[in-house]
């Protein structure tokens, strides 16, 4: 009884090891997607919490805004490792590299209390937490050579602070580069409104649409016609929980975002794209 019950254990334990990093990793999965969907969709006037998109669909919409974050941050590592296996560091090399750093780091700070006068900059969050954490990162890189050449205890407390401030702002950064590219994805998709679904809209009542390219049709009356007009050039944007976000599909300034509900008060058609079998 002792060894089953020591060997479920094990079990249980193997299964925690491997259930909290999974769990870990799908919530960052939705934050950068969420982030990410947040700024397209505000491109277009839309709160995505309106849309009701899933977790899934969050998890699904992170790895392109995760790509070049991941690219980087493996090519970065990759750099430190050869150049770690290339130099023969000494302590002077390493206290004026350290000097250097901490220099850098304490710009970083200044920027950071500076956000004031500096929010403003352009692609400031994106600079700042990188000196930040770039600085943070050398610090504690040099620490640990400073007391392997010393053959010393290196600092944990100091080493572990560095640590701490490196992932936060490598957090903040990827979140960052997810807000730009959903920003630049929103903006892509602007320009290309022709790769959306053509939507043909029929109403019960007058829609009063007011942006430019838009032709509406009034539809002859008939035995069980509900429906009385008709709308054309609009271009389904995404589908949300039992409504439809339709945009024109010619890109304006003026131009605003329909949301109409998926119920039995319109009708819908999606025109065949002009590409012959």
């Amino acid at each position: 009884m002792a060894d089953e019950r020591s060997q479920a254990e094990r079990w249980v334990s193997f299964a925690a090891g491997i259930v909290a990093p999974v769990t870990l990793i799908s919530g960052l999965l939705f934050y950068f997607g969420y982030v990410s969907a947040r700024s397209q969709y505000e491109y277009f006037g839309i709160d995505v919490d309106t849309i009701g998109l899933s977790t899934q669909d969050y998890v699904m919409r992170s790895p392109q805004p995760l790509l070049v974050p991941l690219l980087v941050f493996a090519l970065m590592a990759v750099a430190v490792v050869l150049l770690h296996n290339a130099i023969q560091p000494t302590l002077t090399g390493i206290t004026r590299a350290r000097r250097v750093a901490v220099v850098v780091l304490l710009l970083g700070v200044v920027g950071l209390l500076g956000y004031p006068l500096l929010g403003d900059v352009p692609y400031y969050a994106l600079v700042v937490p990188v000196v930040i954490g770039l600085a943070a990162a050398a610090l504690a890189y040099l620490s640990y050579l400073t007391t392997k050449l010393e053959q010393r205890r290196p600092h944990v407390v100091l080493l572990g602070l560095l640590a701490l401030v490196t992932i936060t702002c490598a957090f903040w950064a990827t979140a960052t580069t997810a807000q730009y590219s959903g920003r630049g994805l929103a903006k892509s998709d602007a320009e290309n409104l022709d790769q959306f679904p053509v939507v043909i809209l029929d109403t019960k009542e007058k829609l009063q649409l007011r942006s430019p390219g838009l032709e509406e049709t009034a539809l002859r009356p008939g035995s069980g016609q509900t429906f009385h007009y008709r709308y054309r050039g609009l271009r389904l944007l995404v589908v949300g929980q039992n409504r439809l976000f339709l945009v024109p599909q010619k890109w304006n300034a003026s131009n605003t975002t329909f949301v109409v509900p998926l119920d039995n008060s319109i009708r819908v058609q999606f025109q065949f794209e002009n590409d012959p079998p």
